[in-house]
């Protein structure tokens, strides 16, 4: 990395702390006297924007960004056109490798006006060799280059940003600790993501994450709990504990804790009144925490199992571990435990080698489960996956008319579910004045469905009970009680 004897060295005769966080804390005042000194020259306040691409996770981590620049200094900027721009990217598609090719264009037209302004990039495309190689050469102007693994280093790189004339780049292949107790600066002040773990192990076909966000590894569950019960001291009422498999918590840490045994010490933490978590893999969606679920007073009936497809051939491509059966067979275990139960999903149609026999099993399974909702994709070819290398593409008019099909079912199905909740009591967490109507709040119910109802900001933040009157298919009207 550019400036790295600097970095590692002593400045203005204090030794850097070799420990973290405290070596970051360091980099933080550092970086607080270089905006300082910006501020004092500029005769005005530096800004900055963080653009969020992809996963609930990319935006608990640009929850941390944006933490750690506001402790430096910075005043947040809701536009581009800011001192520091750092996008925080995803790369599970290639178009959103192409979408922030795209970004950087007009980013340069900014700098073109503002030449101190700095541009950051970090998420999964950065751990990427071949995207970091193209913004070297044809990207210059970038100035600094960061990945997944060492996120918490932002306060340090973001020293080196400003006091290098070069681009500097910093990505690693693989996590080397797990680094917490950053300011964080979060969007919602009632509710919040926590991260209980990193990375995935499962290598579906079509996927990159295991290549760019490393290997499985968990927290310590006194770290999970104690960051839990800091954010419900400081008002949060609901959590999302965040991983690519959740329910593979656990399996690496040296006193192996199930995903079950995590949420039920989560329950226990007084002020939390809602749990949440994403995502789940089928493969290790396990009788424990079903039961766990179950009895639970703060687990929201909602649970995300991505299908994928309702082929066993085509799973079995997808190396996803299971099959049409066995998928089945544990959405008759969650729905017999919580009838009430929201099942959510995520479904690829155009797979290589899927026939129209295969897709048929896929709606069979839309039929049989009735998913409340899916998030329905045509595939998309990931370089750098074993199933870019896979034959038998069908040809995009026949995947399109398949993907119209499949939205039609799932589209209808979801408005049966819906409609059958009008009239009922419900429970909502209401987040926001209504962007359409400020006479209006919206907020979600358990079952992560959106409810509006008439209110004013005096709301935000509370769980309230909400009689829904009106089903408009996805989202609902209500009035409070």
């Amino acid at each position: 990395m550019d400036k790295e004897t600097v970095l590692n060295g002593a400045a203005g005769g204090q030794q850097i702390p070799p420990m973290e966080p405290q070596r970051q804390f360091y980099f933080i005042e550092r970086a607080r006297e270089l905006v300082r000194k910006k501020t004092e020259e500029k005769g005005r306040r530096l800004t900055f924007h963080v653009e969020t691409f992809g996963c609930q996770m990319n935006a608990r981590d640009s929850e941390k960004l944006a933490g750690i620049l506001e402790a430096a200094g910075f005043a947040q900027e809701p536009s581009e056109a800011a001192d520091f721009v750092i996008y925080n990217t995803c790369t599970v598609r290639e178009n959103a490798n192409n979408k922030v090719y795209g970004r950087l264009g007009y980013l340069q037209n900014l700098k073109k006006k503002n030449p101190d302004m700095r541009i950051a990039l970090c998420g999964c495309m950065m751990q990427e060799k071949e995207a970091v190689a193209k913004l070297k050469q044809s990207y210059r102007y970038v100035n600094l280059i960061f990945g997944t693994h060492n996120l918490y280093k932002f306060a340090e790189l973001l020293v080196a940003a400003y006091e290098s004339d070069k681009m500097v780049v910093d990505v690693w292949e693989e996590g080397r600790e797990i680094v917490e107790d950053l300011p964080v600066e979060r969007k919602y002040p009632f509710k919040s993501g926590v991260n209980i773990m990193f990375g995935c192990n499962n290598f579906c076909s079509y996927c990159i994450v295991p290549y760019v966000r490393g290997r499985e590894k968990s927290r310590e569950p006194e770290d999970i709990l104690n960051e839990v019960r800091r954010l419900a001291d400081d008002g949060v009422v609901e959590v999302m504990l965040l991983g690519q498999n959740v329910n593979s918590y656990g399996k690496t840490l040296k006193t192996p804790v199930s995903f079950a045994q995590l949420l039920e010490e989560t329950e226990r933490v007084e002020g939390i009144e809602r749990i949440r978590f994403m995502t789940s893999h089928p493969k290790d969606l396990s009788d424990e925490l079903i039961r766990t679920m179950a009895r639970s007073g703060k687990i929201c009936r909602h649970l995300h199992l991505p299908l994928q497809s309702g082929s066993s051939r085509i799973l079995k491509l997808m190396n996803r571990q299971y099959d049409k059966e066995g998928y089945l067979r544990l959405v008759e275990k969650v729905r017999a435990a919580m009838p009430d139960i929201a099942l959510t999903t995520d479904i690829i149609v155009g797979f290589p080698g899927e026939t129209e026999e295969d897709f048929l099993e896929t709606m069979d399974v839309v039929q049989k489960a009735q998913f409340d909702s899916a998030y329905t994709f045509i595939y998309s070819r990931r370089t750098g996956t074993p199933a870019a290398e896979m034959d038998g593409q069908a040809p995009e008019d026949i995947i399109k008319d398949r993907f119209d099909r499949l939205l039609a079912q799932v589209q209808e199905i979801a408005a049966q579910k819906a409609e059958r909740l009008t009239g009922t009591l419900q429970q909502v967490l209401v987040e926001s004045v209504n962007s359409h109507d400020a006479s209006f709040v919206t907020g979600r119910m358990d079952n992560n469905a959106t409810v509006h109802l008439p209110g004013d900001a005096s709301l935000i933040g509370r769980i309230v009970p909400v009689r829904l009157t009106e089903c408009k298919g996805f989202y609902y009207y209500g009035r409070l009680v």
